[in-house]
């Protein structure tokens, strides 16, 4: 498979030293990768708004009119699975980085070892987002990225399956539990969350970053707690 990576980057010798680890990195892993480069955000994002399909992207924060931090949340509108990586002489924005879900903050002048382990744990990511859930409904295979369920939850003997879209079928709660990953959790009897969906836990309720309110079963606040402790 081919992964297609951005550099994004006004600085062209660190744009290009970026490249020549990354090629080096993708010829040691034995890896189809297609790099392009971009001299700005506003360059990139033109590009992007008729080619989202990118794997990783690499990116400087402090570039002309339009910063890094700012580019990635626009393209986390729409774009959950792509893995964000900023490369940056600053520290100050690393808060901000948290609300696009940037894998890593890697600081310039680039520790080359370091950027390898980064760019591993990115591709192992990348490879997790390419996971779907495969359902037969009406006579037709529908392909669910894992990464686009928030949770399931099950109504008598029926499954609703809440992603972009909702999708209700009937099969047990379990049976789907065992095609999915560590990415989501049991919660009682009835419901599956996706962790990296939850926001806040209470004694009462699970609360989703898309605003979702989920009630919490009795007994469950504690295992659920261990649960994101562990994936995170």
């Amino acid at each position: 498979m081919s992964y297609r990576v951005a550099i994004c980057d006004d600085c062209v010798q660190d744009a290009e030293f970026v490249q020549s680890i990354l090629s080096k990195w993708a010829a040691v892993r034995e890896l189809n990768i297609q790099t392009e480069c971009f001299p700005s955000a506003e360059s990139f994002l033109f590009r992007y708004a008729e080619d989202k399909a990118w794997d990783i992207l690499l990116l400087d924060i402090e570039m002309g009119a339009m910063d890094g931090v700012t580019m990635a949340k626009q393209v986390r509108k729409d774009n959950e699975a792509v893995q964000i990586v900023f490369i940056t002489g600053y520290s100050d924005y690393i808060a901000e980085g948290y609300e696009v879900s940037a894998l890593h903050y890697l600081m310039k002048p680039v520790n080359e070892s370091k950027f390898l382990e980064v760019l591993n744990r990115a591709l192992e990511k990348r490879r997790q987002e390419e996971r779907c859930l495969n359902l037969e409904m009406s006579g037709e295979m529908v392909r669910i990225p894992f990464y686009e369920i928030s949770y399931l939850d099950v109504h008598q003997n029926y499954i609703t399956i809440h992603c972009k879209k909702e999708y209700t079928l009937k099969r047990s709660l379990s049976s789907i539990e065992k095609e999915l990953d560590d990415r989501f959790c049991r919660v009682g009897r009835t419901m599956i969350v996706n962790l990296k969906f939850i926001q806040r836990v209470t004694k009462t309720d699970v609360h989703l970053s898309n605003g979702t309110v989920l009630p919490l079963p009795r007994g469950a606040y504690e295992p659920l707690n261990r649960a994101i402790i562990k994936f995170t």
